[in-house]
């Protein structure tokens, strides 16, 4: 989808759904070895580096990288894990939990970076793989503390639900549980992050064209707009993309603590 707008004798045409088509990085290369999967990489070892620099040898004193690892760490346990989890649970998922959280943002934040700029849960697969591995760890706690059929029957028909409303009731939760628990878990932030590049990209080509590819006295201002817009935008999308991590991980702690209670 591409958009053109006609401001002077010139067109200017707004990127679209184009931002998203990448091949592979070197012609000739393997299919899978595209920008999303790169950037996914740096974003491990960004992760895998921030912990070891923080967690491998603590001091009685935090300072510089301990600091701010257990700054980050404090964050996840108080607002993320403890929000659902009771605190030995909370203790025993904070791993996952601490990483998941640090994956999607760093994902999210490679969409503001310099020269890299593309937010790796804009592509769907990345988010929907993680809210896989949630799901399969959800049904498999749950099939584990209480057993498939005590689970299924608790979920579906409660001992305190009428039996005249079980045949509306068991349909709604079984979609809720195995169908839109997981959509929803992935398509909030894979839409955010969307969104989100492609106005970036707009503000950001916008201000380009109109200050430096057809700089004209109409199409300065313009230009000009387009850069503000795109500073504005930028921070605003760095509060989204804390957010949706933020709300990815929330969603992980609250699955954990319906399997683990059986609460839905």
């Amino acid at each position: 989808m591409r958009t053109t707008i006609l401001i002077t004798s010139d067109e200017f045409i707004a990127p679209g759904l184009e931002l998203f088509d990448l091949g592979p990085i070197f012609p000739g290369g393997p299919a899978w070895l595209t920008k999303p999967v790169l950037i996914a990489m740096l974003s491990a070892i960004i992760i895998i580096a921030f912990c070891w620099a923080a967690f491998a040898k603590p001091k009685m004193v935090p300072r510089g990288w301990q600091s701010m690892g257990e700054y980050v760490y404090d964050f996840v346990y108080v607002q993320i894990a403890r929000s659902f989890l009771r605190p030995k649970d909370a203790e025993r998922w904070m791993g996952l939990l601490l990483t998941i959280f640090l994956t999607v943002l760093v994902w999210n934040l490679m969409g503001v970076i310099p020269f890299i700029q593309y937010p790796v849960a804009a592509n769907v697969t990345f988010p929907a793989a993680l809210a896989i591995i949630v799901y399969l760890v959800k049904v498999y706690l749950a099939i584990k503390h209480h057993g498939l059929r005590p689970w299924l029957k608790e979920m579906l028909a409660p001992a305190d639900l009428p039996r005249w409303a079980i045949g509306f009731f068991a349909p709604l939760m079984f979609a809720e549980v195995f169908i839109n628990s997981l959509f929803t878990h992935f398509i909030r932030v894979f839409a955010n992050m969307f969104a989100g590049h492609v106005l970036l990209a707009f503000f950001s080509s916008l201000g380009f064209w109109f200050l430096f590819e057809k700089l004209t006295p109409l199409g300065a201002g313009i230009g000009v707009i387009g850069v503000v817009m795109t500073i504005l935008m930028t921070a605003f999308e760095m509060f989204i993309q804390f957010l949706q991590a933020f709300l990815f991980a929330l969603l992980t702690s609250m699955y954990l603590a319906s399997s683990l209670y059986n609460e839905h």
